[in-house]
């Protein structure tokens, strides 16, 4: 099998073969237009079983990316930061597109589970939808400050409520007084109360498409507790199709909520994960601030941790990793049972339904608080049983779990 190492730039597309071993066998610069794609595609007919390796750089290979994928080529993405290594270990010395581009390939040799490019789906609309409408909110926010102090000049006793210069009727009451004034600043004034009212218009526009797409296509995403619609449509945008990740536990990697192992010998400790994507690790901690208000499952189980010696932060952040598998994302895991320690599929689906879909949870409350018990404890002892097989840690009379520790 041949790989094919593409660096891209705003101007041009570099492309370098190599084979099996990583070495290089030819290479081609092409311009980045519609015509040097096709170009491309006619390079890439002369060779046989070519794996198309490009650096993730999608706002620039996007057309690109399309381009290859609509000609019947298999596309992976290579991150940046796994290029370093590749380029350092290389017997050529320096920086150029043909060593960028035989770099990119290298990685694709040795990693085998790079992510796979695909066409944009719905759920990328549901993300340009929602980065332009925060793009908005934070203009509306900067016009607003610079409101304020210009209201304050005109006439310090003119209280204008707190988030008021987002309601539609202060706008209005603002307009109608600074119309009557005269000066400079009051013109300017004016000025700014009619572009908050513009923003506004949009930002209200654009929330409702937001609410419309988002419960057309993750309508039990919004049935969890505290997620509502402008923190799924993060979630959403951010994760571009949950059915790229293998599991839940990959997922809560991809976020953030999965604490990072720094454990040696058979103490068991884990840190928290600054990394990960944190929009969707922002929307997961809104949804997880909102289920401690409010009386449900979500504030018993952090009721319970703080009972059980945790501090209010690793509480949350342990009721944010219980709602990272929910919502949209756990049906497509669900659909792949788990091994018990016995070998057999187990019943420890049950806690995920109950958090996935209301009507799971009300037939589960309906067969009693004892079925419920069992699910649990099953689910626990699978947990258990894997953290012991992965990690050879079996003592007798020993949870694996009795060291773990969040810091």
């Amino acid at each position: 099998m041949i790989v094919v190492g593409i660096d891209s730039h705003k101007k041009t597309h570099t492309l370098v073969a190599v084979d099996q071993v990583g070495k290089r066998l030819t290479q081609v610069t092409v311009d980045a237009t519609a015509k040097g794609h096709r170009e491309v595609c006619t390079w890439l007919g002369q060779l046989e079983q070519v794996l198309l390796a490009i650096e993730d750089c999608r706002h620039l290979t996007r057309r690109f990316e399309a381009d290859l994928l609509l000609s019947g080529y298999a596309v992976v993405r290579v991150h940046t930061r796994l290029m370093a290594g590749a380029r350092l270990s290389a017997r050529e010395r320096g920086k150029s597109d043909p060593i960028d581009a035989e770099a990119v390939a290298r990685v694709a040799l040795r990693e085998p589970d790079l992510p796979k490019a695909e066409l944009d789906g719905p759920t990328r609309e549901v993300k340009l939808r929602s980065d332009h409408r925060r793009t908005l909110v934070r203009q509306r926010t900067a016009i607003a400050n610079k409101l304020r102090w210009f209201l304050h000049e005109i006439d310090p006793e003119l209280v204008v409520p707190s988030r008021g210069l987002k309601r539609l009727c202060v706008l209005d009451t603002l307009e109608a007084d600074l119309a009557a004034r005269c000066g400079v600043v009051a013109e300017i004034a004016l000025d700014l109360v009619r572009d908050c009212r513009r923003l506004t218009m949009r930002i209200n526009a654009m929330e409702a498409q937001l609410r419309q797409l988002v419960r057309e296509l993750a309508p039990n995403l919004v049935a969890v507790p505290g997620c509502g619609v402008l923190s799924a449509a993060m979630i959403l945008g951010e994760t571009a199709g949950a059915t790229r990740f293998k599991s839940k536990d990959a997922f809560a990697r991809f976020n953030g909520t999965a604490p990072i192992p720094v454990w040696s010998s058979n103490t068991v400790r884990v840190r928290l994960n600054r990394g990960g994507n944190r929009t969707i690790n922002n929307a997961l901690h809104m949804a997880a601030v909102t289920q401690v208000r409010q009386d449900g499952s979500g504030a018993a189980y952090y009721v319970k941790q703080l009972a059980a010696g945790k501090t209010v932060k690793e509480a949350l952040r342990l009721l944010r990793r219980r709602i990272s598998p929910t919502g949209p994302f756990a049906p497509c895991w669900l659909t792949r049972p788990p091994m018990t320690a016995s070998g057999s599929s187990g019943n420890c689906h049950r806690r995920l339904d109950i958090e996935a879909s209301p009507s799971s949870a009300s037939s589960c409350r309906s067969a009693g608080p004892d079925s419920v018990g069992r699910a649990r404890r099953v689910l626990l002892r699978h947990h258990q049983a894997r953290v012991v097989r992965h990690h050879h840690l079996a003592q007798p009379g020993r949870s694996p779990y009795s060291d773990l520790r969040l810091h």
